[in-house]
């Protein structure tokens, strides 16, 4: 039997998605994390099989072809972007679970190869807090920060589509909801396999609400009042 889980985090640029995953990595044992492939030129300090896999365009096709990749998509009509499958093979050889930083596209493929992975959306508090953290990185042309604002409005609508929501207001609570989601869901896994490991102890249990209260339709009314401060900006 297969115990390894699959968590799949996504998030509109500039959300503090890639900090979140490190503050999970950081505090969760037992995760590997999947690198992205991409064609795009690395920007700011990203730095080569760190932040992404940085590879020439022919190498990407020459993967596809291979079908090395779980999931791929073109972004921007130009840089291609994919998930390696040798990384969900090597926490399944380590016993560990894979942690997915990937986009709606990539999301949605994922899901339809691996149905049972948890999928996590990560949410801005608003579109005017998403705009001053792309602009507060200052590696971006106000044009640039436009257009990403706008792919922003189009990707959260698919939040209904993720088992789990977290609202990035606070990084500390965010990074604890992170880090809750991934421990319930393992307890879930033992509980599952005739163990209750949550029975007798109060920091499982507490892991296990905090998870529950993440849960898309849990969530859903405190989403509600951010997707208007998206769809008002289009009027």
């Amino acid at each position: 039997m297969d115990q390894t889980s699959v968590f799949i985090v996504s998030a509109p640029s500039g959300s503090g998605k890639s900090t979140l995953v490190e503050r999970l990595l950081s505090s969760v044992p037992g995760l590997t994390f999947s690198i992205s492939y991409t064609t795009r030129s690395p920007r700011g300090h990203e730095k080569n099989g760190q932040d992404y896999c940085f590879i020439r365009t022919e190498e990407f096709q020459a993967m596809i072809e291979r079908g090395e990749f779980l999931e791929w998509a073109v972004l921007f009509g130009k840089d291609y972007y994919g998930t390696a499958r040798h990384f969900l093979e090597e926490a399944r050889r380590q016993g560990h679970d894979l942690v997915l930083d990937i986009d709606v596209q990539g999301a949605a493929q994922i899901k339809q190869k691996l149905p049972d992975a948890a999928s996590i959306f990560i949410l801005p508090p608003s579109r005017e807090a998403l705009g001053a953290r792309l602009r507060g990185r200052g590696e971006d042309a106000e044009e640039v920060i436009q257009r990403r604002l706008g792919r922003a409005a189009g990707e959260i609508e698919d939040y209904c589509k993720y088992d789990y929501v977290i609202i990035n207001d606070r990084i500390e609570q965010a990074a604890g909801k992170l880090c809750a989601i991934v421990l319930a869901t393992r307890l879930t896994r033992q509980t599952a396999a005739g163990a209750d490991p949550a029975a007798n102890d109060p920091q499982a249990k507490h892991w296990l609400e905090l998870a529950q209260a993440c849960r898309t339709a849990s969530i859903n009314r405190h989403v509600q009042p951010i997707l208007e401060t998206f769809s008002s900006s289009l009027k």
